[in-house]
């Protein structure tokens, strides 16, 4: 993809510059271990607050460790889920980051397995978005 040679401001318009630099590799840019890294399509709406929607890709590197305040991507009695992992008197809990839903300890019963931590997240403004903008 072409990269636009100058950052774009999010705050007041300055001049830009009218050149591109060189191809840009998204792939070398999301993914640190490109190996061990892959993309997740989101459903459900329980990390809206972290500003994960539905419909939104995740980029999920199994490389990374997990730790406290890590967003990962973990199954839970043989169920997919997308959760905050935190650590709470010694032991592991996920959190959604939306009120609607409690958060979930995980004891050695539940069985907890972290496919990987979420580094990056995809998502379209949508055409709803979009229209307010015009």
């Amino acid at each position: 993809m072409p990269l636009f040679g100058c950052p774009v401001p999010a705050g007041f318009p300055s001049p830009a510059d009218d050149h591109l630099d060189g191809p840009f590799d998204l792939t070398k840019h999301l993914f640190r271990h490109p190996a061990s890294t892959f993309l997740a399509r989101v459903s459900g709406d329980s990390m809206i607050g972290a500003g994960i929607h539905p419909g939104d890709l995740v980029a999920v590197d199994r490389a990374l460790q997990p730790r406290h305040g890590s967003i990962v991507v973990a199954v839970v009695e043989g169920e997919h889920t997308i959760k905050r992992l935190q650590e709470r008197g010694g032991q592991p809990w996920l959190v959604a980051e939306n009120a609607r839903y409690p958060p979930v300890p995980v004891n050695p019963e539940t069985g907890l397995l972290v496919w990987g931590v979420v580094t990056y997240v995809i998502h379209s403004l949508g055409e709803h978005q979009l229209a307010k903008i015009k």
